[in-house]
């Protein structure tokens, strides 16, 4: 596959159960890197994630998976790596047996190489001869990420890995999708942990209550909803003498003064506001301590589209 072609399509998708719309009309497409799919709970991503697993069929529209449907076909499980968002590992297992068991149902032949780089992956050596039952929820999270990993796949879905992780762990994880993107491996990740997902993922695909509310880099996403002002947060000596200054700018959609002293500026047009707020303060000798944009991150906006 090539960076030009998607290693994922939905064409107007939907999946209903009874009288209960889980996916509404969904069409998107993912490409090689990493991409992060994000939503709230109930927003259809783990449904979403199951179509493209091949373990649910869609109600309507189509999926296609490296070039081919995902059902109907199981010589395609040997190209992907699905981890799923509830745990199932068996605790009387070692971490070892749980990986060898999942490299057996690939029909990988010899097991113990490709079993011991999975391990090795994942940064579990030491720990792979003890008990499933005996590991914390994120050594178990990594275990089972092992496990996805032991056939070598072309594509990897995972759905909410970095549940249980703590901040080291999800550190080495995100260092492990770097090293596996930049050997031309594609990953899609769901994940509820934005800020998690912002600085790993090159592109994001945000649902919400079932349909495809954007897609793209964050920031080009936030450009198009241009029709919410941006929110930037100043802290200097004279607030309301620099609100005096700031409001009557055309730049400026509206200025208020919070409890602490500091102002909140409601922008269209950053750029111009950038200029603008050193300019009034050397013009009125007022100290500035901080100006920061409160709409830079992907949180910002993906609750910009969850409001919309």
């Amino acid at each position: 596959m090539t960076n030009s072609n998607p290693v994922i399509s939905l064409d107007e998708v939907s999946k209903w159960y009874g009288n209960v719309v889980a996916v509404n009309d969904v069409s998107l497409e993912v490409f090689q890197g990493i991409t992060g799919l994000l939503g709230p709970n109930g927003a259809g991503k783990s449904t979403v994630i199951h179509m493209m697993a091949g373990l649910s069929k869609p109600s309507s529209g189509a999926v296609e998976v490296l070039g081919q449907s995902p059902r109907g076909d199981h010589t395609i499980y040997n190209k992907l790596g699905v981890m799923s968002e509830h745990e199932a590992v068996y605790g009387f297992y070692t971490g070892r047996n749980f990986v060898e068991l999942a490299a057996q149902l690939y029909g990988i032949d010899p097991i113990g190489p490709a079993v011991d780089k999975a391990i090795e992956r994942v940064g579990l050596v030491a720990a792979q001869g003890r008990k499933l039952g005996t590991y914390s929820r994120g050594m178990r999270q990594r275990m089972r990420l092992a496990a996805t990993l032991v056939n070598d796949p072309e594509l990897l879905i995972l759905d909410e890995p970095l549940n249980g992780t703590d901040p080291r762990q999800r550190l080495e994880f995100h260092d492990l999708m770097r090293s596996l993107a930049a050997e031309g491996k594609s990953i899609l990740i769901s994940s509820h942990i934005l800020e998690e997902v912002e600085t790993l993922a090159d592109r994001h695909l945000l649902m919400v209550s079932g349909k495809l509310a954007a897609a793209g880099d964050f920031r080009a996403i936030r450009e198009e909803l241009d029709q919410q002002p941006h929110r930037i947060r100043i802290e200097c000596a004279e607030p309301r003498a620099m609100a005096s200054a700031l409001v009557q700018s055309d730049a400026v959609d509206s200025v208020s003064v919070d409890e602490d002293g500091s102002l909140m500026v409601l922008s269209r047009k950053v750029s111009v506001l950038q200029r603008l707020v050193p300019k009034a303060a050397a013009e009125r000798a007022i100290r500035l301590m901080r100006v920061e944009p409160l709409d830079e991150s992907l949180e910002s906006v993906f609750s910009y589209v969850v409001e919309r």
